[in-house]
């Protein structure tokens, strides 16, 4: 019998810390034709979503994939995203959490577009914003970042 991987528990087990600590929980996944999530907030092929429980509705961690239904634009969303596309589990306030490998795609589900492009690597660290930060607000921090650091 093959091993349960790690990961779908350390996800687990780090959105409870958010949630019980108060924080915000967030996941950055890599986007491709396995992950069903809003296109028109995909970046550089990757999304980081907010999934606290004030955020979504029917959040299911399985061992195989995160499901929930979220709001964008004030529109109702079915997300699905597999376990092997999070790259990253942190907490929007203090920017605490983890960073995981890319699974490799399974030979056949790769979309025309990613067959074309150099294959992937797993980010070094989240992408840095591309256009300047907002002014200081009086009363109000910056926003904090995760990096992956190897």
């Amino acid at each position: 019998m093959a091993e349960i991987p790690t990961k779908p528990y350390l996800l687990r087990g780090l959105f409870e810390w958010c949630v019980d600590n108060g924080y915000t929980p967030h996941i950055a996944v890599k986007v491709d034709s396995q992950t069903q999530v809003p296109a028109e907030y995909v970046k550089n092929g990757e999304i980081t979503l907010n999934i606290s429980p004030a955020a979504v509705h029917k959040l299911q961690m399985g061992n195989e994939l995160i499901e929930f239904s979220a709001r964008f634009g004030g529109v109702a969303r079915q997300i699905s995203v597999p376990i092997g596309n999070v790259y990253a589990l942190y907490s929007r306030e203090t920017g605490h959490g983890m960073t995981f490998d890319i699974e490799a795609p399974k030979p056949g589900l790769q979309s025309v577009a990613e067959a074309e492009g150099p294959p992937a690597s797993p980010p070094m660290a989240l992408p840095a914003p591309k256009t300047p930060p907002p002014p200081h607000r009086p009363g109000g921090g910056t926003k904090p970042t995760l990096r992956r650091i190897k």
